[in-house]
Formats: C-alpha cells, sequence, structure tokens
C-alpha cells in the first residue's frame, strides 16, 4: 500500500526518502489543483507542508552535508513521480476522450462505478488507485488498454530487493534491465 494516498496522507509521521519527499511535493501541488474546484484538502496540504519542510530541514539544509549519492537518489526520485505524472495524465485524458465520445461525463462514471463524484475526481487524478474491478469496469466498457489503465511502476525498494534476490539465488539470469531499475517502471 502507497503510503502517500490520499487516504493515508494523514497517518504519515515523515517522509523517509527522496522519493517520498518528490511524492509528497507533488500531491502538495496536485491538491491545491483540486481545492480550486471547490473540494476543502486544506488539512491534508497542510500536513504534507510540514512534512516536506520537516524533511528539507533534515537532509537538505546544509548543502555541505550533501552526497553525490543524495543527489543521484532525488534526482532518480524526481524522474520516477515525473513518469508517474505523466502516465496519469495519460489515463485521465484517455477516460476523458472515452467518456465524452459515449455521452458521458465523469458523474456518470462515478455512478456507473458506484462512487460519489469526489471520490471519482480522486481516482480520475490519481489521488487514489483505482480499484482492480474499477479498472476492468473501464476496460471493458471503454475498450482502453489495460498497460493505459494501470501503472508498472516498480517501487526502488522493490526493484533493490529483486535485484539482490536474483543475485542471491544465482541460479537464475533473470535481472531488471537498467532503465527497469533507473525509472522503477517496465
Amino acid at each position: 500500500m502507497d503510503k502517500l494516498t490520499i487516504n493515508n496522507i494523514l497517518k504519515v509521521h515523515s517522509l523517509n526518502n527522496e522519493l517520498e519527499f518528490e511524492k509528497a511535493s507533488s500531491l502538495f501541488l496536485q491538491l491545491r489543483v483540486l481545492a480550486n474546484d471547490g473540494n476543502s484538502y486544506s488539512s491534508l496540504r497542510e500536513h504534507l507542508a510540514k512534512l516536506i519542510e520537516e524533511y528539507e530541514e533534515l537532509h537538505w539544509k546544509d548543502e555541505d552535508s550533501i552526497s553525490e549519492e543524495q543527489i543521484i537518489e532525488s534526482d532518480l526520485a524526481e524522474a520516477l513521480v515525473s513518469a508517474e505524472t505523466e502516465f496519469y495524465a495519460k489515463r485521465k485524458e484517455l477516460i476523458k476522450i472515452k467518456l465524452k465520445q459515449n455521452g458521458l461525463n465523469q458523474s456518470d462514471m462515478a455512478k456507473i462505478l458506484g462512487h460519489r463524484k469526489g471520490y471519482m475526481s480522486e481516482l480520475i487524478n490519481g489521488l487514489r488507485p483505482f480499484s482492480k474491478e474499477d479498472i476492468i469496469i473501464i476496460n471493458r466498457l471503454f475498450k482502453i488498454k489495460l498497460d493505459d489503465l494501470i501503472p508498472t511502476f516498480i517501487k526502488q525498494d522493490r526493484a533493490k530487493h529483486i535485484n539482490q534476490t536474483l543475485k542471491s539465488l544465482g541460479k537464475s539470469k533473470i535481472r531488471l534491465a537498467k532503465k527497469d531499475f533507473e525509472l522503477q517502471m517496465t
């Protein structure tokens, strides 16, 4: 479970790595945009701002102590969050196009999937993950490829674990490709 989904934010007490920092920063901006639509996300944004500020204070304040490894991790995290943001924007656009082609809107889709309108907006914007059932229904109703509906990113810690385990087994020639590991996506 991703700790930085909208339903988990207030449970988070600290950001533990660059990826979480980048995701929190991106989410902070997304919530600002959604707040303009009349939804109240102020407590979530305030909590994220506090987490971001604490992380920056702890890890980025002293320029002399910033390591090359930290910069590489930051760049990698930024690339992943950027790729995820791009994926969600593309998925949102595909869904909107299919809705329009079929004379429907987002509220209609919320009714079809059995969600309230605000929740549907959070799903469409990538703030909450679609359920497997939602994805299947969208795929079947609108003929959107599953690859365009399901993000295929591999989290950094998981990618490291996979590579280390495969290496330790010594029996397999299977490895994540360099680009898979660096961008954590397949």
